[in-house]
């Protein structure tokens, strides 16, 4: 069931509402913006996570290992999404609710995804500052992003999208 919210009125001040979340930042921009920052941070003040060549080794394979099924996540949400004919861009209007594929285990696999991507880069360049910026990036992510998302989702869907927050978690 699709309720089109384009073209209703916002009751506080009458101007149509926009059929889009009003998300304050693009998301891959978010988090490419936060993983420069702090390769840019390590390459002027290096800050090391965790000292020492044999642990900065194993780091660094642990981080590796991580990426992997952080970008499948993000591919297979993606390749979900897609397929059930909505769009990914977060500033485009939703179609339908995906509720397959990993949107059966997290409402944000993409985010997800991404996140555990950033933190295997974390360690896979052992750094301080990649892990401090992960904090402000949560907070935009999750007030700016997904809170937005959800009210848009909610407003948009209804009954249909309360029913699949209720069984489904936000992030894991």
């Amino acid at each position: 069931m699709m309720n089109d919210v384009t073209g209703s009125a916002n009751p506080a001040s009458g101007a149509p509402r926009r059929d889009a979340p009003g998300v304050i930042v693009f998301p891959p921009a978010l988090y490419l913006a936060t993983l420069l920052s702090g390769i840019l941070l390590s390459y002027f003040w290096r800050w090391p996570l965790l000292p020492g060549s044999v642990s900065n080794s194993w780091f660094r394979i642990a981080g590796g290992v991580m990426i992997v099924p952080g970008l499948s996540l993000v591919i297979w949400g993606r390749a979900r999404m897609m397929s059930a004919g909505t769009n990914v861009i977060p500033t485009r209007p939703a179609l339908v609710i995906v509720t397959d594929g990993p949107f059966r285990f997290t409402r944000n696999p993409l985010y997800l995804g991404n996140l555990i991507v950033y933190a295997g880069l974390i360690l896979v360049f052992n750094s301080a500052w990649l892990a401090i910026l992960l904090i402000p990036m949560l907070l935009l992510l999750n007030y700016g992003i997904v809170q937005r998302e959800e009210r848009y989702l909610e407003a948009k869907f209804g009954n249909d999208y309360r029913a699949y927050k209720a069984r489904v978690r936000r992030w894991l």
